[in-house]
């Protein structure tokens, strides 16, 4: 069997999109978690960035390293190619990050939770538009619809009824997602000429940089560090490596609109990780009905077999 054809197989999809979004839902309480024990505050950007930048640096290298240890040539073919390379890691790692943030920052998190998922119907339209054999279909405009409802549900409350729209809040969040779903598809484009993880870690870490650079110039810092804080971080370095890695390698040989779709899981894991860190009770019917929700619409998305490699070529 192929490296091609086991990263196409729907079971395979599904266990490795899967993983990935249960280590970023997982993300959620840890990152709150992280703020609380280094001491940064709700609207602190700076030392958001930092404390970001230190994990996706240290993700990085530690897939570097991976590769290495693995027998991966580290070597960039030309000045292009590592040219590439950074315009992945600024864009998909720190500008969506840098917007996220921000947006955050004057919005409600349940709000920016639903704005972030549209990502989703971001990428599925970009592919339509870009490769010929990912094209819109009813099932997954249903599919995405089902999902996106299922993301409402999990953040069901009242601030729900309030339909404000900010460009700083909500629009920056949802240019963070635009952003992110551009530049996924920029990355898989790149992906066929380098090899997956190598390329992961390399735009991790420079995007790392940047942010880093970024919470420096505004003059953000971390403090409090403590074994616990330290143990945490090394937890999310992890989880942002397996999860980057795994998404770029599923992206690389499958249609976009049939990864991206499982996005959805991302908040409904987050909330229920949330629920249970935090004590609170996990069996909430909106939770239940949410997951059932956005099982619903990966299945319709992904129910079609899965097309070669060859096939995924621009339009």
């Amino acid at each position: 069997m192929t490296t091609a054809s086991f990263f196409t197989r729907r079971s395979v999809v599904f266990a490795l999109a899967t993983l990935s979004c249960l280590l970023w839902g997982s993300a959620y309480p840890a990152i709150k978690n992280g703020y609380a024990l280094l001491h940064i505050a709700a609207n602190d950007i700076p030392g958001k960035l930092l404390f970001a930048g230190w994990r996706f640096v240290f993700a990085g290298l530690l897939l570097l390293v991976f590769a290495q240890l693995t027998g991966r040539s580290l070597r960039l073919a030309s000045a292009r190619q590592l040219g590439q390379v950074s315009l992945l890691g600024l864009t998909q790692t720190s500008l969506q990050y840098v917007f996220f943030y921000l947006g955050l920052a004057y919005t409600t998190g349940v709000k920016g939770s639903i704005m972030n998922a549209t990502g989703t119907f971001f990428s599925v339209l970009l592919a339509h538009f870009i490769y010929h054999n990912d094209k819109l279909s009813a099932p997954r405009i249903t599919g995405c619809l089902i999902g996106f409802a299922g993301v409402l549900v999990v953040n069901f409350n009242r601030s729900l009824l309030d339909f404000s729209f900010s460009l700083l809040g909500e629009g920056s969040v949802v240019l963070a997602a635009f952003i992110l779903s551009a530049a996924s598809i920029y990355g898989k484009k790149i992906s066929q000429n380098i090899d997956s993880v190598v390329l992961t870690g390399y735009q991790l870490s420079i995007g790392g940089v940047a942010l880093l650079a970024g919470g420096w110039l505004a003059g953000g810092q971390l403090e409090a560090f403590s074994p616990m804080a330290v143990a945490l971080m090394a937890y999310m370095v992890l989880l942002s490596s397996v999860a980057f890695a795994l998404w770029t390698i599923l992206l690389k040989y499958n249609r976009v609109g049939m990864v991206t779709v499982f996005n959805f899981l991302v908040p409904i894991f987050g909330a229920g990780l949330s629920a249970l860190f935090l004590d609170e009770t996990i069996l909430e019917w909106k939770n239940l009905l949410a997951l059932l929700l956005v099982c619903g619409g990966i299945w319709l998305v992904t129910r079609e077999a899965a097309p070669d490699k060859d096939l995924q070529r621009p339009a």
